[in-house]
């Protein structure tokens, strides 16, 4: 079964389901070689969204590497900012220097979208951080700007009519931004890409996870507890229900990060069979409401 697409929103980019993050990348010090296998194979199987940001140290370099030659059979999405900074990490003159070393780093001569990089409400409010990207989009050095980020943020940047894309937490133990944010980006033509949409394989071993991935680990964990979900009771593994719950709400594509070439097909294979049913979606739906204690979105 063919990798389905949809519209990323009013920058009519066609894009598909399922999108590679270059995180891991990074943060996990993955071997180049495999991730660069990881990569082609995904790009061969119909994938064509790449997630990186230039808090990912390396991610753009990696990129520039080992995909510039295959530039114009993917959509990149990249970030500026350092998430949790203060108003200093989103100086309008800061960005416009970390969008020309993307540029650099990734050997393109455009970036498809920008996104700054989950800045808090009142930073986003200035408009010295929009005003940055929308600059460079002006000069043709970006092609569509968004947000990154989640919660209350979120759903103010989708009412801002220079924000394309919205890139946020959406999975089976993070679904505060469904009834929120995600209203707000289908209201104004917002594209929608779903960060951490298997909500960190939190069913595993938390211990085995290292820095952030074990502290987002942990949270879902929890919540899952919970939750009392039992994807047995559906029919499913746990990764099956995860991903196609994401897949199933008001998205346009969920990255996954993952170097693992197995992981990597199994995540095809999945994609490939499209959302869950209505009833199953229902029942997680309804038991996140049942077990949420004030829970918000995983920043």
């Amino acid at each position: 079964m063919a990798l389905q697409r949809r519209t990323l929103g009013k920058t009519h980019l066609d894009v598909s389901v399922l999108g590679w993050g270059c995180a891991p990348v990074s943060f996990l010090k993955t071997d180049a070689d495999r991730a660069e296998r990881v990569a082609h194979t995904l790009l061969d199987a119909g994938v064509n969204l790449i997630d990186t940001a230039t808090a990912y140290p390396g991610s753009h370099q990696f990129i520039g590497k080992h995909l510039a030659d295959r530039r114009d059979e993917f959509v990149i999405v990249s970030k500026v900012g350092t998430p949790g900074g203060d108003g200093d990490a989103f100086a309008p003159e800061k960005l416009k220097k970390q969008v020309d070393a993307a540029l650099a780093g990734m050997k393109t001569d455009r970036v498809d979208v920008m996104l700054i990089h989950s800045c808090d409400l009142h930073t986003l409010e200035m408009d010295e951080a929009l005003g940055a990207l929308v600059e460079c989009r002006d000069a043709g050095k970006i092609l569509h700007v968004g947000y990154s980020g989640d919660n209350e943020a979120a759903a103010f940047a989708c009412r801002l009519p220079d924000i394309a894309v919205l890139e946020t937490s959406v999975n089976i133990a993070d679904q505060a931004n469904i009834d929120s944010a995600l209203a707000k980006a289908s209201t104004h033509n917002v594209g929608v890409i779903a960060k951490r949409p298997v909500a960190n394989a939190a069913w595993k071993h938390v211990d085995d996870r290292e820095g952030l991935y074990k502290k987002y680990a942990a949270t879902y964990a929890d919540r899952l507890d919970k939750m009392n979900l039992d994807p047995a009771a559906h029919g499913f593994e746990w990764a099956e229900l995860a991903l196609r719950f994401t897949l199933a709400q008001p998205i346009t594509c969920a990255i996954t990060g993952t170097t693992n070439p197995d992981h990597a097909a199994a995540n095809l294979d999945l994609a490939a069979k499209g959302p869950l049913d209505d009833d199953v979606v229902t029942a997680i739906r309804r038991a996140f409401a049942d077990a949420a204690d004030n829970w918000t979105a995983q920043m």
